[in-house]
C-alpha cells in the first residue's frame, strides 16, 4: 500500500520551484502533456529522487456516450508504466460528441440520470480492463445543471463506486464551486464517499465573479476550500492531498505557504477522531494516511460501513435548474475497490433537498424511474455485465450531450430546460479558454495581430460559430486561414507576415472560399 502524502501538480512553468519545495512527497502530471521516453528533465530528476509521479488524464471523456477510445486508453496506460505510477486518474465528465463531431476543450458535467450512469459504468469497466494500474475518477466543477436529473451527486458517486469498484479522486475545490454555482452541500457528498474508495484529494483556488465561482486554478486557495478539506479529513484519512495550480503562477514562497496550509489543515484533523471511527494516530503523514493507494494491481479490503439513504441530497438552495458537471465484485487481479456502499444511498428515494422534478421547486423529489436491479447483488456474486438496454442509453445520452455541446461551442439554441444565462456564461468561458490556449500554442499570433487584446477580439469573433476542429494547433491554423481569406488583418504588412506564418505551417496559400465551403459541408469547421 502506497501513502502519497502532500504534493503539487507538476507544470513546466514551475518545474524548478517544484524541485526545491521542502517536504514534497509526490507530484501529479497531466498525462497528455508528457511523452514516455522523452520526459522533461526536471520531471525525470524527481523520479530519480524517488518522488512518486501520478498521471492525470483530461481527454478520455468517460462520461461521454461513446465507448472510450482505445488509442487514448493505450496512451494513458503507457504513461502509467513509464512513470511507475501506483494509479492513474481521470474525470467524471464528457469532452466531445461523435455526431456531430464536436470538441469541448473542457470537462463538462454528465447527466445524473440512470441512462448516463449505465453508460459511465460500462465505460469505466472498459477503461479498467485496459489499464495496468487502478483507476480513480474526479468529481468536476460545473456552472450548469442538467434538467430532469434523477440522482443527487452523492447518490451518483455512491452507485458508481458500488457498481464498478472505481476509486474516487475528490476535488474539494470543485465541491466548493458546486456549492456556490449549484447549491449543493459538500458535506452531503462527503458523507456518501466510502473511505476505502478515496484515492486522494485535490485542492485549488478560484475566484467569484457576479455570483458565479470560477474554478481557475490561478488564484490562492481560499479558506472556504480548506474548510471542505478539513471536513473530509475529519471523516476519513486521505492517502494523498495535492495542490493544483495551472496559471498565474505565484512566487515559490507562496506555493510553499499553500502547501504548509494544507499540511496544517490535515494535522488539525488528525488530532480529532474520524467521524464514526476510532481515533487515528497523529503520526500519519501530516494527517494523510488510512485510505491507502494500492500498489499496482492491489485491491484494498472494503470497510463495513454503509451510507444512509438520502445522505447525498444537496441543500435545497434556489439555484436555476440547469445542467452540471460492471456491476460486480472485481475478479482476482482487477483494479478498484469492492462495493461497500449501502443500496439505500445508491438507489433510495431522494431526501430533503434532492434535485427538483422538472417544473418543480428545489427540494421536490425527482422521479428516479426504474432502478437497475441487482447491481449490489451482482457486485457480491461477481456477475458483471452491461445492461441490456445500453445501446439505446448511449443513443439517448449522446443526443442530449450533443444538443448541449452544440449550444456551447457552435451557437445553436440552448436545449429546453437549461438556464440560458448560465449556458451563455459557460459558452463565453469555453471560448475564452480556447483563445488563451491557442495563444500559448501559437504565441506568434498575438504579436502578428497587434497584441493580446486585438488577438482575443478577433479570435472570439471567429470562434463564436466555429467549433474547435481538432487540436489547438489545428485551431490556430484555421483561425489564421479564416483571417486571410477575409483579407485580414487590414494592414497589408501584417497580412503578409501572417501569410508567411501560415504557409510555414500549413501550405503554399490559404484555400479559397469554395474550398472552405466544401470543407464545411463535409464536416470540417471553416
Amino acid at each position: 500500500m502506497a501513502q502519497l502524502g502532500v504534493g503539487i501538480g507538476w507544470r513546466p512553468e514551475i518545474a524548478d520551484a517544484v524541485e526545491r519545495l521542502p517536504g514534497l512527497d509526490w507530484v501529479e502530471v497531466v498525462a497528455e502533456n508528457i511523452c514516455p521516453g522523452h520526459l522533461p528533465e526536471p520531471l525525470q530528476r524527481l523520479l530519480d529522487r524517488g518522488v512518486r509521479v501520478v498521471p492525470h488524464g483530461v481527454s478520455l471523456g468517460l462520461g461521454g456516450a461513446e465507448r472510450p477510445d482505445a488509442g487514448r486508453l493505450a496512451a494513458l496506460a503507457e504513461r502509467a508504466v513509464a512513470l511507475g505510477a501506483p494509479l492513474v486518474t481521470e474525470h467524471i465528465a464528457f469532452v466531445r460528441t461523435a455526431s456531430p463531431a464536436l470538441e469541448a476543450g473542457h470537462l463538462l458535467p454528465v447527466q445524473r440520470t440512470r441512462d448516463a450512469l449505465d453508460v459511465l459504468c460500462e465505460n469505466v469497466r472498459i477503461a479498467q480492463e485496459a489499464l495496468p494500474v487502478p483507476l480513480a475518477l474526479e468529481n468536476i466543477a460545473a456552472l450548469v445543471r442538467w434538467p430532469g436529473e434523477e440522482l443527487t451527486e452523492a447518490q451518483f458517486l455512491a452507485e458508481l463506486v458500488e457498481r464498478t469498484g472505481v476509486r474516487l479522486l475528490i476535488d474539494v475545490a470543485n465541491l466548493h464551486t458546486n456549492r456556490i454555482n449549484r447549491g449543493e452541500d459538500p458535506a452531503a457528498v462527503l458523507a456518501a464517499v466510502p473511505p476505502e474508495a478515496l484515492a486522494y484529494v485535490h485542492v485549488a483556488g478560484g475566484v467569484e465573479r457576479d455570483g458565479v465561482w470560477h474554478d481557475t486554478h490561478a488564484h490562492p486557495v481560499p479558506p472556504a476550500v480548506l474548510d471542505v478539506l478539513a471536513d473530509l479529513a475529519g471523516r476519513m484519512r486521505p492517502a494523498g492531498v495535492l495542490l493544483e495550480r495551472d496559471d498565474a503562477f505565484p512566487p515559490e514562497e507562496e506555493l510553499a505557504a499553500e502547501l504548509a496550509a494544507i499540511r496544517s489543515t490535515l494535522e488539525a484533523a488528525a488530532t480529532a477522531p474520524v467521524l464514526g471511527a476510532p481515533a487515528a494516530p497523529a503520526a500519519a503523514v501530516a494527517g494523510v494516511g488510512a485510505a491507502a493507494v494500492p500498489a499496482a494491481g492491489g485491491v484494498q479490503a472494503p470497510a463495513a460501513a454503509a451510507v444512509a439513504a438520502g445522505a447525498g441530497a444537496p441543500a435545497g438552495a434556489a439555484v436555476p435548474a440547469v445542467g452540471s458537471a460492471s456491476a460486480g465484485a472485481l475478479p482476482d487481479g482487477a483494479h478498484g475497490v469492492p462495493a461497500t456502499v449501502g443500496a439505500a444511498a445508491a438507489r433510495g428515494s431522494a431526501g430533503p433537498g434532492a434535485p427538483a422534478a422538472p417544473g418543480g421547486a428545489p427540494g421536490a423529489s425527482a422521479a428516479t424511474g426504474p432502478v437497475l436491479g441487482g447491481a449490489g447483488a451482482q457486485a457480491a456474486s461477481g456477475a458483471a455485465g452491461a445492461p441490456d438496454g445500453l445501446p439505446a442509453a448511449r443513443t439517448r445520452v449522446g443526443l442530449e450531450q450533443a444538443a448541449l455541446l452544440s449550444a456551447l461551442v457552435a451557437g445553436t439554441p440552448v436545449p429546453e430546460g437549461f438556464d440560458r444565462q448560465r449556458v451563455r456564461v459557460q459558452a463565453r468561458a469555453l471560448a475564452a479558454k480556447r483563445a488563451d490556449i491557442v495563444a500559448k500554442v501559437a504565441p506568434e499570433l498575438p504579436k502578428l495581430l497587434g497584441g493580446r487584446k486585438a488577438f482575443r477580439e478577433a479570435f472570439l469573433g471567429y470562434a463564436r460559430h466555429r467549433p474547435m476542429p481538432g487540436g489547438y494547433r489545428r485551431d490556430a491554423l484555421d483561425f489564421a486561414e479564416h483571417l486571410l481569406v477575409r483579407d485580414l488583418p487590414a494592414d497589408p504588412a501584417a497580412r503578409r507576415r501572417l501569410t508567411v506564418w501560415w504557409r510555414d505551417r500549413a501550405g503554399p496559400k490559404p484555400p479559397g472560399r469554395i474550398v472552405r465551403w466544401a470543407r464545411a459541408l463535409t464536416g470540417r469547421a471553416a
